[in-house]
């Protein structure tokens, strides 16, 4: 499916409707996309992101929550600091 909306911020919601919020250290992988990208939403197991959104055409994904939820803001610091 392709992006709906993304306004350089962390929330992208796709053609079906859906809304992601991105995982802070993936925000750069998406300053690429254009509404054209095409992506596939997949579940993934990760101590913070339920999903991952994969650009279809080069493979490339991004861990996501869905846009209503929010991170746990000491662990995401402390994940972001040790890479």
């Amino acid at each position: 499916m392709r992006i709906k909306r993304h306004d350089k911020s962390d929330i992208v919601e796709l053609g079906d409707g859906s809304r992601w919020r991105i995982w802070p250290g993936d925000l750069p992988q998406t300053l690429q996309w254009l509404p054209t990208t095409e992506m596939e939403i997949a579940a993934i197991d990760d101590a913070f992101c339920s999903h991952a959104l994969v650009n279809r055409s080069d493979g490339s994904r991004v861990r996501v929550i869905e846009a209503g939820a929010t991170w746990p803001a000491e662990q995401v610091r402390r994940s972001l600091k040790t890479g």
